[in-house]
Formats: structure tokens, sequence, C-alpha cells
């Protein structure tokens, strides 16, 4: 419920306090308070885990004898030691209860209105009869696959079913040009790619096979690609005997399904890769025995999910979202709403008239698409919106007045909104909200349990009330195993700057009443005459204009300040004045609100910021474009044009 005069915009109620999964967890426990549960997930890692997975009914062949190994230091946990599992047993357990097997388990919505789903009990089927064909085209557990797909019934059958045989899934963003392609499926050694021949988007049609198909011609250990054509296509457009047919695929071998591959905690099931400021993408690892048991984990202490709920996210399969979208829902015996559209078509009511068509009991979204809503707020609220008991945030930082406005008028101030953020690396929060504590605007009221995060300095002591790294003092459930075939880069990456701990590359906050505020990236820090600076600092302050609706902040250059602030803004839509106008209310507002020596060297106004498909601004993208820089990976680059308007304000323009 809505409690300004508190200073959180959020404070729990009796359903929260009485209900929530994390109240189920601490009763399991038997624990007076959360922050005692805080301290048993850091001091009795054995005991707090062993009861996660407990009240999660996480799903063990062999049940382990311990919580972690850590002969190999603690850079190489092996967890859960003497355990064996798949973990999409998890879920085929929800087919088998009376209770769950006939409830819907994943429900798609295509941007075209139509909608398909499948029961819990209907899905293991679809899953064994797919993995039994993927069997008999000769995939072995260990081998590497491509999933290229949009979100629905149908990628949700192949990634399990890549699992349920012991293999690895290498998830690809549907907008991967031929080189970003190429280069994550030769790096992963991919013996076959699953993948959709197109998808539509504003009714138009987008081409993923030509791609994808110039890509081959360099993959030459890539044996076969196995195509799901669109509703209507021909399958004679297969062009030789290595071309497979999904639906083939899907019933060649129906009712000969294998048992899942049974396997130790340490074995990976996918190898995803995140692009970094500089080199190559990294091929991060997760296993059967860590990266399930933390979003099932988190799926219940943090959005607090029960089987029956309606969990719906929109996640690109291609990113850590989609596998965690899918996890939160089908570990917990919730049905999974899928949406593979544009989020504003045919306009800007379409996901709330989501949440209604399906009863969603939780929606997650982008801080760049609560924007989008509220920059159209009439449209954005046509749909009835009542069943809705707990909202997410995720991906970037989101200012107070878009957390506020998700709050209370897309929820109706009584569900709480979760932020979330962890990372490819982490599996799932590193830093979040639990929904028995008051929550501050766009900020997270805990570190995520059983992860030993801290915010420090350069030295690795801890900082209260002023701007530090991120870090984590201890192995956690959910971090990487490594990168694919890369231990030394892991360990430059996350290892070496402070000894001994994990910096994760976001700078943080630590209140004094403990909360935390994400900051920006490391590498995105502005230093202004000798004055460290989170560009989100700035970002905020530039958000709270009205006719602002975007923001990024970056350093440049700078002979006399050593950096000096430039900041890019996107207007709103009807937004009053001119450019020059708007450029001096921005640096007006920020020395204001800032001071004199963080007051913007440039402002420049553009159209529209370049993002990731997960809509995070590319900060590093556009300080290397405006500074006439290699602009690095762009891989991950959902909007190409974008750089054209950074380009047209560089200096050297």
């Amino acid at each position: 419920m809505s409690n300004p005069e508190s200073g959180h915009v959020w404070q729990p109620g009796e359903r929260e306090l009485r209900n929530a999964g994390i109240v189920k967890l601490m009763r399991a426990l038997d624990v007076p308070s959360y922050e005692e549960l805080m301290r048993v997930s850091i001091d009795e890692p054995e005991r707090y885990w062993h009861t996660v997975m407990r009240e999660c009914a996480i799903a063990w062949d062999e049940r382990p004898t311990g919580y972690a190994d850590l002969s190999r230091g603690p850079q190489f946990p092996h967890w859960f030691p003497g355990g064996k599992l798949n973990w999409v047993n998890t879920i085929y357990a929800w087919a088998r209860h009376p209770a769950t097997a006939q409830q819907k388990a994943v429900v798609a919505e295509r941007e075209d209105g139509s909608v398909s789903a499948l029961t819990y009990a209907e899905l293991e089927v679809r899953v064994r009869d797919f993995a039994a064909g993927l069997a008999q085209r000769g995939l072995k557990p260990g081998d590497r696959i491509g999933l290229l797909m949009e979100n629905g019934i149908e990628a949700t059958i192949s990634l399990l079913a890549i699992v349920h045989l012991g293999a690895l899934v290498v998830p690809l963003f549907s907008g991967f040009g031929v080189d970003a392609i190429v280069g994550r499926l030769s790096a992963a050694e991919a013996r076959m790619v699953i993948a959709s021949t197109g998808f539509s988007r504003r009714t138009k049609r987008v081409n993923v096979e030509g791609a994808l198909r110039d890509a081959w011609r360099q993959l030459p250990l890539v044996e076969h690609v196995i195509w799901k054509r669109a509703e209507g296509e021909s399958s004679q457009a297969i062009q030789d005997g290595r071309d497979l047919d999904w639906q083939e695929t899907a019933t060649v071998a129906r009712g000969q399904g294998i048992a899942p591959v049974s396997v130790t905690p340490d074995t990976p099931f996918m190898v995803i890769y995140t692009s970094g400021t500089t080199g190559k993408p990294k091929g991060v690892v997760h296993t059967h025995g860590s990266f399930p048991i933390k979003i099932a984990h988190d799926s219940l202490i943090h959005f607090d999910v029960h089987a029956g709920d309606v969990y719906c996210w929109p996640a690109d399969m291609g990113w850590i979202a989609g596998t965690l979208v899918l996890g939160c829902a089908l570990l917990r015996g919730a049905t999974l709403v899928c949406y593979d559209g544009a989020p504003d078509y045919p306009d800007w009511s379409r996901m709330s008239q989501v949440v209604e068509r399906h009863k969603v009991t939780h929606f997650g979204s982008a801080p760049t698409l609560i924007r989008g809503m509220a920059s159209h707020e009439e449209q954005a609220l046509k749909g009835d919106r009542s069943t809705v008991r707990l909202l997410i945030t995720a991906g970037e930082g989101i200012a107070p007045e878009h957390f506020n406005w998700f709050l209370q008028r897309f929820g109706d101030g009584t569900a709480p909104v979760i932020n979330y953020t962890g990372g490819t690396e982490a599996s799932g929060a590193l830093l979040a909200s639990v929904p028995i504590r008051p929550i501050p605007p766009s900020g997270f009221n805990t570190v995520s349990p059983g992860v030993a995060a801290d915010v420090v300095d350069p030295a690795g002591n801890s900082v209260t009330g002023e701007v530090g790294e991120l870090a984590i003092r201890a192995p956690f459930v959910g971090m990487t195993q490594s990168f694919w075939r890369d231990d030394e880069r892991y360990l430059e990456t996350y290892w070496q700057t402070i000894p001994g701990i994990w910096v994760h590359g976001d700078l943080a906050l630590r209140t004094p009443d403990g909360n935390y505020f994400m900051m920006g990236r490391s590498d995105d820090t502005l230093k202004v005459a000798g004055k460290r600076l989170g560009p989100a600092e700035v970002e905020e302050v530039v958000l709270e204009l009205p006719d602002v609706a975007e923001a990024a902040a970056i350093g440049v250059a700078d002979a006399d300040k050593g950096q000096k602030l430039v900041v890019f803004i996107v207007p709103k839509p009807g937004s009053t004045g001119g450019a020059a106008e708007l450029e001096a209310a921005v640096s007006g507002h920020v020395d204001k609100r800032l001071g004199r020596p963080f007051r913007p060297g440039r402002v420049h106004v553009v159209e529209q910021l370049p993002k990731t498909r997960s809509s995070k601004i590319m900060r590093r993208v556009i300080r290397s474009v405006y500074c006439g820089l290699p602009p690095g990976d762009l891989s991950s680059l959902d909007n190409p044009a974008a750089l054209d308007g950074v380009r047209a304000v560089a200096p050297a323009a």
C-alpha cells in the first residue's frame, strides 16, 4: 500500500506478511525475522539451501550430501556434491501432480492475436517427444545446440528438450547479424541449430533464415538446422539433406520418449554469450545444480510465485531473461504467458490487454517499456489489471517517477514493484526486494539471501552512504561456472580487480537504513574534476524534467576537468520548445540539482538512444561513436539507426 510519509513508496500489507513465499521459507527455517533468515543464508548455507530446495520441491535423482566443495578455491565451487538431477524433472513433477496436471503451463499470444496453450501434462509429453526426435537426429549429452527462436511454445519445448537430453543450449538473439551468429556458434562448437525462419513485427515479416544460412556457410561443425516455419509456410524450401523440419522432429519419435539424462550438479546446460566493453563476447556457463535452483529460489522469495499463478514478463529467448522467466514460472508450477510481438502493437494498450485476457498475476517489464506506457497512459491503462498481485522491473535503472507510475497507475498501489538486478553471469538477483519489507522508489530493499553482496571502495572495504563497487565476498549459487573454455578471462573479469572478491562491474549505493540503489556500470563511471559520479545519478535528475523521455550520460575527455559530462536526451512526444531550449533546461537543472561542477559540457537532443533488445541503453557505444572510436561489439544492438544521430552531433561531425 502507498505511504509517502514513510519515505518508502510501498509498505507490505496483511496479504504479504502472512502468505508471501519468503514468510513460508522463514517458517521452514524456524527463524523469527527476515534479518535472521539473512544471517542463516550466509552463515549456515548448507541448512539454508537444503531448506530452499525442499520448499521449492527441487527434484533430485540422488540427493546431495553437502552444500559446496571449494577444493578448487572460491572461484570454482562444486555445488551440492554427491547429488544427481536433471532440472526438467522439477517441471515434470507439476505434470504428475493432480492439482496442476491439467493447469495451463504455457500460453503463447502472437502479435496477430492468436493464442495457443499447453497444460503441464501436455508439455511433458511434447518435450519428451521432441527430445526423442533430437536424439534420433544424433543429439548427444554434452553437445551444444544453438536456439534462435521467438518466445512461445515451440521455443519452450526446444529449450527443455535440449536440457532433457543433457545437451547445452546456446541462445541466440533474433536480431543478430551473420558475424554475431558465427562468433557464438563457432566458439561454442555447436553441432546443430534450432531456429525459426522468421517472425512478425507490426504485420511485417522479419526474415531470420537468410542471416542464419549465410552464417552456416562459415560453420563447418553445424550438421543440421531444424527450421520452425510459420503457419502456412511451405517446407519445400528445404535446400539439402542437412535441413530438418521442426514439426517432423517433434513427431518422428512420438511415444518413444527417453528418460531425462541424470547428471551431476556441475554439468552445464547452457552457454550464453554476453557482450563486454572490449573483446569478444563472453561464453557464460550455467549448470543444472546452480542456475535453476537460484531461479526457483528468487521466484519464491522475491517474486512470491505459487502454483496456479499466471506469470508474464515478455523476454527474448536470446538473452538470459528468456530462460530466467521460463524458470520462474515453470519451476514453481505457475502458468507462463509468452508474447512475441511489439509491445505497442496495434497500440500502447497491448500489454494491459494481455494482462486482462490471461488474468496475469505477475507482470514484469523493462524500464524502457514502462516509460513508453507512462508516456501513453490513456491507451496503456485500457486493459483490466485488477488480477495483478506483483510487478517486476529489471534490465536497467529506473527513475523514481516511472517506478511510482508503474506502482500507482499500471498497478493499483497495493501490488509491490520488485526491482531486480543480477546479470547473465549471476543467473538471478544480487540485489532485489522482498514483499515483506518497505520498498524505496527505484531501489532495492535487500541483498538477495544467500549472496554475500557488499558495496566496497577500491581497496575492498565496505562503504555506506557513498558510491562503491558492487562486490560479492563468497561464492554463490547461481554464479557462472566459468567462461566457456576460458578460465583465465573469467578470473580476470571478476576475481582479480580486488583479489578474493567477485567484483561485478556495477556501481551501487547502500544507504544507512539498508536500502540499495544501482548507480550505473563501473566502466560508465564519470569522474568530473576529480569527483566520481555514476551515470544513473545524472540521468535520474534529467528525467525529472517533464519534457524528457530518456537520457544517457557519458564522460568525455576534457583538458581542464579530466572528463566533462555529455548528456543525450530523447524528448517526450509533444514536448514544448525547441532543442536549444530543452538543452538549456537540462544544463540548468543538472547544475541546480547536482552542483556547478557537474553542469554538462554539452547536451544533445536525439531521436533515439542505442539499446539492446532487452532495452538497456548502450552508453559505451554512445561514448565510442561520439568520440570517434571503434564502437566495439555491436551484436546486441537492437537499433543501429540510433548511432547515426550520435554521429551527427559528435564533435568531429
